[in-house]
């Protein structure tokens, strides 16, 4: 159907009469008299009739005019309503960039790959189902900063933790759990109570930031923010050396008892991710946690349409000057 933005503009229709009723007519010039001294001589010649005003100009001028006030008017084509899922969640994702995210325990597609690897597979996916969610992108290590804020283009999330690389926010192998936790707290305060979430994912202890985690943890819990923490990292490594093969614990430096501390205070859960199958279950489990669809959006496609009117509104006006140019 067709839409009017600003039909209120129809009300400038008769404004080229109202001028010609305020403004003073025009007072017509005199001509001078010719004297014919043998007008005899002339009485028998044949007169020429004085030609009529063309009304045409007149009409194409009125045309054009309604034609500029109905592209005023912002005429527009909607199309059928189109069914968007809004869930109303804002959801931030805190992911760990230090050095130790380096560890390659973790196998996708038949390769060993490093965990920031692994977690941007597997957190690209799930990003992606979140159809209707804003998801905001955290990177933490010595410091803690925004990298995406919240919002509902979920591809440029994806992409920008694509981009992401270990020691992208500082150099020192430190991680400062806490303030990426306040971090989102002040991002996430003023929307929605219960539409808040976050999901931290670190492979280590917090050994940085001018925040503990725990004190992080009670500023997120009195403002009704929910955190999922996820522990990464294989429990066991074997390792070549020259001296034979060994086995290693790669996530003795995993505190999980804080992060399970964590996700208690602010009514969370905690998770521990070994290897890609157990983080991807984890990311699914988060999906039936926290649903995706909450109620349902209209949209309405639209179609500009005032630049044919307007066009054709230009067309008529250079009609009349050529024609006024050729007759003067």
């Amino acid at each position: 159907m067709i839409h009017f933005e600003w039909p209120w503009l129809m009300l400038l229709l008769p404004l080229p009469l109202l001028f010609r009723w305020l403004l003073p007519a025009q007072t017509p010039v005199e001509q001078a008299a010719l004297k014919v001294p043998f007008l005899d001589d002339l009485a028998g010649a044949e007169t020429t009739a004085v030609s009529q005003p063309q009304q045409w100009p007149l009409l194409l001028a009125a045309l054009a005019w309604i034609l500029l006030v109905l592209a005023g008017c912002r005429p527009q084509w909607l199309g059928e309503p189109i069914e968007q899922a809004v869930s109303g969640r804002d959801l931030m994702l805190a992911v760990d960039v230090s050095g130790s995210m380096e560890e390659r325990d973790f196998i996708v597609g038949k390769q060993r790959v490093d965990r920031l690897t692994a977690t941007k597979q597997v957190a690209g996916d799930f990003i992606a189902r979140r159809v209707g969610d804003r998801i905001g992108l955290i990177l933490f290590g010595t410091t803690a900063y925004l990298q995406t804020p919240l919002t509902f283009d979920r591809q440029t999330v994806v992409t920008l933790l694509n981009e992401a690389f270990i020691g992208i926010t500082d150099d020192e192998p430190a991680t400062s759990i806490g303030d990426a936790i306040g971090l989102a707290v002040k991002r996430l305060k003023n929307q929605q109570a219960d539409s808040r979430v976050l999901i931290l994912l670190t492979d280590g202890a917090n050994t940085a930031g001018e925040v503990s985690p725990l004190q992080a943890a009670e500023l997120a819990a009195e403002n009704q923010l929910k955190i999922y923490t996820i522990g990464i990292g294989a429990d066991e490594m074997i390792v070549r050396s020259f001296f034979g093969s060994r086995k290693i614990n790669p996530s003795r430096d995993l505190d999980e008892r804080t992060l399970s501390a964590i996700a208690k205070k602010t009514g969370g859960r905690y998770f521990r991710a070994r290897n890609t199958q157990e983080l991807n279950k984890i990311y699914q489990l988060l999906d039936e946690l926290e649903p995706v669809e909450k109620d349902k959006q209209y949209f309405r496609p639209r179609t500009e349409l005032y630049h044919w009117p307007l066009a054709l509104a230009l067309l008529l006006a250079a009609a009349i000057a050529i024609n006024r140019t050729r007759w003067t």
